[in-house]
This record gives structure tokens, sequence and C-alpha cells, in this order.
């Protein structure tokens, strides 16, 4: 986030057919609100209050809460179900025809009613305003959107995504009030109109205030009167010192891992307690294919044998992520274990140096590392210091470690001057698809010089064409076994989500999982 390039540290379509989506999402929640309000912090800005324009993770959770989609993620799911939609279906075998028809009496926040023609003036809108900070680029395939009538949408691709419905249940679907936004222009005044459980009320650099959306008609059903989302700019001792003197409920997106592991230490005398949840949240190495070091695959090959992954997840993070041994994390249809398989757990020198051998190379390998903490975390340094020492004690490489700014690290990726660097990735929706066509599809966003034919040319536009999204699994499989034997990015870890609160708020549970969600309306303050 760029959700994408927030490539971080927010998701599978199961079973996702050309029949019609309905089920759990068609329940009608209660928008009536019930106890008091909550206090959440968090160390994220909201970059923009306007769905043309936010594309990271504090924008989007405002999205979710203010806003509807045509679909969404119920808590604990990572298939999309009706929301503003009463049905939804691809009308055609080839995924390229989705119709969706919404529900009767549906109203923004204001009073307005909302109609197809919101939901196309949205669309369109996002398209054409093209905000280089927005979520556009997530709909290439979208050639135009038809309303035969006032409570039917019709989306026309260009091209098969049977990724489509998971991409408009995402913050990037939001429906806005066709009269009160410009069809050209982002909004500037701060304010946002939608038909989602909660209305804002405030927003400015400190806080954001939210009120339950008396209109609101979906499937949320809202166990609290109002969230005030105080910002901590990154300031992770004030947000802690926030939760410790009471001045916030939940402490969300800020606290490092050694936070963490204060307040589980802790336990219960505290009057605080971790709630940890499931997470699509990834890093990698990436190897630049056209360097002269990491441009040889027994270069890669070598680090692959000699990264310790449970080391780094207890000695860097503390427990707060688990080791991933494929580009597709856990959790999500079509994950495997290719890494794992090809290079297995344990560190073994003997493997790294005949890999190296088969390259001609006797002698040490210096290796830079290079990081970005700005982006990536404080711990990022940390955790390249460490493969570092890793790759060092081996006696095989001269590695060090580097850190730039970011804006200065993106620059140097795209010129070519890294041979090792590392990204981390949120995905903009929960799908395999969202995991392997970013960086292994045409003009991939790694910037790493890897293409592969079969990868390009077959199984990503196979699986795009496929609707039935559990009848990818062997595709997204072969693909991960190609990724990792030709080792174009080295998977490390995938994180968990973790939120700390006082003892008297509850629901963090369904807030915290693979769709990256955070669902206000299940939050409530006892």
């Amino acid at each position: 986030m760029n959700m994408r390039n927030q490539w971080p540290v927010l998701p599978v379509v199961a079973g996702l057919a050309s029949g019609l989506l309905t089920g759990c999402g068609t329940e009608t929640g209660d928008a009536g609100g019930t106890g008091t309000s909550v206090v959440m912090g968090m160390s994220d800005d909201v970059l923009a209050t306007d769905p043309a324009s936010g594309y990271d993770p504090g924008s989007w959770l405002l999205f979710n809460n203010v806003f509807q989609s045509l679909l969404s993620f119920p808590k604990g799911a990572t298939e999309p179900q009706p929301e503003a939609a009463q049905q939804c279906a691809f009308s055609d075998t080839r995924a390229t025809v989705f119709e969706c028809t919404l529900k009767d009496g549906l109203k923004f926040s204001n009073g307005d009613e909302l109609t197809s023609k919101d939901v196309k003036f949205s669309f369109d809108r996002l398209l054409k305003i093209n905000d280089p900070d927005g979520p556009a680029v997530m709909f290439p395939t979208l050639d135009k959107v038809e309303t035969p009538n006032d409570k039917t949408v019709v989306f026309r691709l260009n091209s098969s995504d049977a990724t489509f419905p998971s991409k408009i249940a995402s913050g990037a679907g939001s429906i806005v009030d066709e009269d009160q936004y410009d069809a050209d222009g982002l909004r500037k005044d701060g304010q946002a109109v939608g038909s989602g459980p909660y209305k804002l009320d405030k927003f400015n650099d400190d806080e954001a205030v939210f009120s339950v959306n008396e209109n609101y008609k979906g499937t949320a059903d809202v166990q609290n009167s109002g969230v005030t989302l105080k910002f901590f700019h990154g300031d992770q001792e004030a947000l802690k010192k926030a939760l410790s003197d009471e001045t916030v409920d939940i402490a969300y997106r800020g606290l490092t891992a050694s936070d963490i592991a204060d307040v589980e230490k802790a336990g219960s005398d505290s009057g605080t307690k971790v709630v940890e949840g499931s997470s699509a949240e990834v890093q990698h190495l990436v190897f630049n294919m056209d360097d002269p070091v990491t441009g040889k695959l027994g270069v890669r090959k070598a680090i692959a044998h000699l990264i310790d992954r449970d080391a780094l997840i207890k000695d860097v993070y503390q427990g707060t992520a688990t080791p991933l041994y494929s580009i597709i994390p856990a959790g999500i249809s079509g994950h495997n274990t290719a890494f794992f398989d090809t290079y297995g757990a344990r560190p073994s020198k003997a493997k790294a140096a005949a890999a190296l051998q088969s390259e001609g190379i006797d002698g040490k390998v210096k290796l830079t590392l290079w990081s970005t903490p700005s982006r990536y975390g404080p711990a990022t340094d940390d955790e390249l210091k460490a493969i570092a020492q890793q790759l060092n004690d081996s006696g095989l490489f001269d590695a060090d470690v580097q850190s730039v700014a970011f804006d200065q690290y993106e620059k140097d990726i795209a010129a070519g001057k890294y041979g090792v660097y590392v990204k981390g990735w949120i995905p903009d929706y929960p799908d395999a698809d969202n995991f392997t066509a970013p960086f292994f599809g045409k003009g991939n966003v790694l910037s790493n010089n890897y293409s592969n034919n079969s990868i390009t040319g077959t199984l990503i536009p196979r699986t795009a064409a496929e609707s039935d999204r559990s009848a990818t699994d062997d595709d997204f499989g072969q693909l991960q076994d190609i990724v990792a034997k030709e080792l174009p990015v080295l998977p490390v870890w995938q994180a968990k989500q973790y939120a700390v609160v006082r003892d008297s708020v509850y629901g963090l549970e369904y807030c915290l999982d693979a769709s990256t969600v955070f669902r206000f309306w299940e939050l409530s303050k006892g």
C-alpha cells in the first residue's frame, strides 16, 4: 500500500464460481449501536478520506467502516459475500461480465438514496481521476460499468479477471454519493459521505471521530455507540504511554515486538492483554537477476541454504511472526511449502558451499543487503544485520547492510543499483493472485529483472480466467515451485496481527484476520 508498495507490514476467494454470490452476507445487521464509545490509538496515519485517493492501511481502515462496497469479507472469511448487493455473479464462463443487484432501501448517511448510478459514478470517478496515490491501479481489466436500471450494475471487463469480486470487496470498491463528490477531482475538506456502518464526524491531524450511521443497511451488527481513532504518527512510545494512562482503550499497528512481549509477560496484573490474529502480510528478500553477484543462481541458492528463519523470528521479532517458505502465505488458498521442500528449514553450510562451487566460486562472496526501516519497520535493519551475520558465520560470505531512506531506496532499486534488498507486502485482496501477478507477471513491481514465460504466458492468465478459485491450486503450486527453483525472491516471514487492549474491551478477535478488514462494529466496551 501504496498498500502494495507498502510491501510493506493490508486475503483467498475459495469456491467463487459463476453462480450467485449469496449466503451469510445477505443477513441485515443492526446499525442502532449499543454500549459506549471506544477509543483506539494507532501509529499509522490516515492519508486520505476520499476512496479515489487512499491506498494505505490507515485510509482503508476508514473506508471499510464509513463506506459500503457491493461485496465484503465477513469476519474470519476470505470469500466475499454480498454487502450493498443482494447478489452478484459472473454471467459468462470467461469471467469478463460481472453483474450485481442492489439491496432495497439503501441510503447514504446524509439520507440520499443509493442507486446503481452511484456505483457507476464511484468506479468511473476512480478511474478518471486515476490518482497516483489511489487504488485505480487495481482495475486494469475494468472496461465499463453499465446500469440498466436503478438496482442493477454490470461490470464489463476487457480480459478474464476472476479476482474482480475480491477487488470490489476491498476498500477500492467504496461507493460514494454522486451528489457529494466531484467527478473530476478529489475531495479536499476531510469529510466523507458513505453508506457504511459509521459516519465520519471529525477528522484532523490528531484524531478521527466516528458515530453510528442510522441509515446503514447491511451485514454489520454494531456493538458500540461510536469510535474515536487517535493518531500517533509513528510515535510508538507515546502510543504505549497512552495505553498505560488509559487514554486509549486499544493500541493497534504501532507497538514494537518488545512492547507486545512486555504486555504478555506482565499478564493480567497490567490491566491489558494482547489479542493475536492472523495476517497475510509477508516479507521477502528480492534478488536483482542482472546483478553480477546475485544474478548467479548458485549465490542465491547459497543464501537460501544459509538463512535461519527461526532464529530471526526468535531474536529479532520475538515470536511476532512465523517463518515463510512460499510466496503465497499460509491461510491463502494455493499456498504450498516450495522453499521448505527445496532448501529445508535448517541451515546447511555444505549445501551452500556446493551451490557456490557450481558457479566456480571458491573465495568469500562480498555482498551488501539493502534496507529501508522507514517503510518496513524499525526492526528491518536488525533483521538484515542478523541475516548478514548468518551468512558471514558460514565463512562463505563477506556481507554487510546498508540502510537508506525509502524515496532513495525505490529510486536505486529502479536503477538496478542493489543486488539484494528487502520488500514487504500487504495484499489488496485475499487471493493467491495478489501474491503472484504483481511480482512475477508482466511489468512486475519488484524491478528485479525476472521473467518466466511459463508464469507470464500460461499460469497467471489461466488462473485469472478461473472463476472457481479452488480449481487454481495446482497452477499456483506449479508457479511457486518454479519461483523456488529459480529464486528471484526468498520468502522470509509472515506476520501475525496484534492489538493490545484494556481488559474491558471486547471483540478484537473479529477485527484481526487475513482479510485485513478492521471492523469497528465488532468492538464493545464493558
